[in-house]
């Protein structure tokens, strides 16, 4: 197990270091909202990265960090230069009983999830079908039916914008928590992910707590019937972005006290939540957005999703400012009826 392998999608090791001019990213988001980047380019190594890093540094480019785009609200033009990390390569490693996982920022999530599961490796399965490039979990602490990447992430290589340099960050240094890290925060802008390190395990590890995910895959231990399950569930609920444009869950799942978590279940016996081990609960934030009567309301280019109140979708011929007064419309409405305030998860980038 131990060696390299190279992702079907990727096996040439060439540095793109031209830039290309005035790309229009309307369709590189999958909320589809309209961008156009004065320069972007696709470094998909190392050295290739740290070349374009000296020449923004040079000619003094405001630098836009991209990834798969599906969680990300662009603007109509971004100046400077956008970079997306396109490394591919990826290896396995055997580590006493767990399997370690080096990953390229450049590799798609969900494939990667789809083929360590087919693989026997135990870890990331919860999270399958979840869009994006692998340098962009960490960013968000990607986590799905009680999962999430810190359960696995050993630790990540990051470039300084600034000096170019390589250094490592452990997992406790990424400063986790929920849709959080130190990515968002004191480094948001200031490094750039270019490798994970994930720990596996070929012993069965099943996670199957949330929803109806034990019933779906009864009687089996299987990692990839737990993948096939998780992607099952999450078609059934989300829109494909190929389809009608979405970023997946546009609101994080509000957490609350115990105080107000008391008083709003004695209003709302109904109110689903989950204990964290903090004291607080998380609310589940569609449910919150279902009950104000809001699933499947229009309002002009946007729209919530009719199936899942958690999702906006864009129907075309939007823009991203637009997008924002109806999402503030909806979070207005969630805390005027429970007081309760929603704050987006997708990353709102800078102009």
């Amino acid at each position: 197990m131990t060696g390299c392998e190279i992702t079907s999608c990727e096996r040439s090791h060439n540095e793109l270091l031209s830039c290309c001019l005035s790309v229009d990213l309307t369709s590189a988001n999958t909320l589809r909202l309209p961008c156009l980047a004065e320069r972007y380019v696709v470094p998909k190594t190392l050295s290739a990265l740290q070349r374009v890093l000296r020449e923004a540094a040079d000619k003094q480019w405001h630098i836009t960090l991209m990834g798969g785009g599906s969680n990300v609200l662009l603007p109509a033009q971004l100046k400077g230069i956008a970079i997306r990390p396109g490394m591919q390569q990826w290896w396995l490693e055997r580590c006493g009983e767990s399997v370690v996982a080096h990953v390229g920022a450049g590799v798609n999530w969900h494939s990667l999830v789809m083929t360590l599961s087919a693989r026997g490796l135990w870890g990331i399965e919860n999270l399958a079908l979840i869009p994006g490039d692998c340098g962009a979990a960490p960013v968000q602490n990607i986590g799905a039916y009680g999962v999430e990447l810190k359960d696995v992430l050993v630790g990540v290589q990051v470039v300084e914008l600034a000096s170019g340099n390589v250094r490592w960050l452990s997992a406790d240094a990424c400063q986790f928590g929920y849709r959080d890290s130190i990515f968002k925060k004191s480094l948001a802008d200031k490094v750039v992910i270019t490798q994970l390190t994930l720990r596996l395990s070929k012993t069965p590890q099943p996670k199957l707590g949330y929803g109806d995910l034990a019933a779906r895959v009864a009687g089996t231990a299987n990692c990839l019937a737990v993948a096939q399950a998780v992607c099952a569930i999450r078609q059934e609920k989300l829109p494909d972005p190929q389809v009608l444009a979405n970023a997946g869950s546009f609101f994080k799942n509000p957490l609350v006290s115990s105080d107000q978590l008391s008083r709003l279940l004695q209003a709302y016996p109904d109110m689903p939540y989950f204990p964290q081990i903090n004291g607080q609960s998380k609310l589940a934030a569609g449910w919150l957005i279902d009950q104000c009567g809001l699933k499947g309301i229009r309002q002009g280019a946007f729209g919530v999703h009719a199936r899942q109140a958690l999702v906006l979708v864009h129907f075309g011929g939007g823009d991203r400012c637009e997008l924002l007064q109806f999402a503030e419309h909806i979070a207005h409405k969630v805390y005027d009826q429970f007081g309760v305030e929603l704050e987006p998860e997708p990353r709102l980038v800078q102009a």
